[in-house]
C-alpha cells in the first residue's frame, strides 16, 4: 500500500466515526500516547504482569500519583487489567489486556522510527533554537492599515 492509499484509508476510517466518538477517540489517544503510558505499555509488555513499585522503577521520573492516575485511566480504556489477590500483606499486578498489546504492536515501528531519526530530531531543535528571535516573513504581523484616515 501506497503513503497516499494509507493516509486516504485513515481519513476514510476518520470520517465514518460518529460525532459522540470523537471524544472517546481524543480522550483514548491522549491516554494512549502519553509519555507514562507507553512506557507502561513497554514494561508490561516486556516483563509481563507487575506490581505498581515494579512498574515505578522502570518509569524513571514518574511521580506515585501520576503513575496511578496513568494505570487507571489505562485500565478504564481497556488497555491493561488490574488483579487484586487476597493476600497478606495486599498484593495487586497490572497485566496488558489484548488491546493494549495491540497498541504496543502497532506502536512499536514509531518507536523505532524515533530512534533511528534521533539525530535529525537533534539537529533540527539546534536549527530551530540558533533562530530564536528570527522569525520567517510568514509569521511576522502584518500592519493593519488605519481604516479611518
Amino acid at each position: 500500500m501506497t503513503d497516499h492509499e494509507t493516509l486516504s484509508q485513515a481519513e476514510i476510517i476518520c470520517q465514518s466515526l460518529r460525532e459522540e466518538d470523537d471524544g472517546v477517540r481524543r480522550e483514548v489517544l491522549a491516554h494512549a500516547g502519553s509519555r507514562w503510558s507507553l512506557g507502561i505499555l513497554h514494561a508490561l509488555g516486556v516483563y509481563g504482569a507487575m506490581r505498581h513499585a515494579e512498574i515505578k522503577r522502570q518509569m524513571t521520573g514518574v511521580t506515585q500519583r501520576m503513575l496511578t492516575k496513568t494505570l487507571r485511566a489505562m485500565e478504564r480504556d481497556g488497555f491493561l487489567v488490574r488483579r487484586e489477590f487476597g493476600e497478606i500483606p495486599p498484593r495487586v499486578e497490572y497485566e496488558l489486556t489484548p488491546l493494549g498489546r495491540e497498541l504496543l504492536i502497532r506502536m512499536s515501528p514509531v518507536w523505532t522510527w524515533v530512534v533511528e531519526n534521533v539525530e535529525d530530531f537533534r539537529k533540527a531543535r539546534r536549527m530551530f533554537d540558533s533562530q530564536e528571535g528570527k522569525k520567517p516573513a510568514w509569521q511576522v504581523p502584518t500592519p493593519v492599515p488605519d481604516a479611518s484616515r
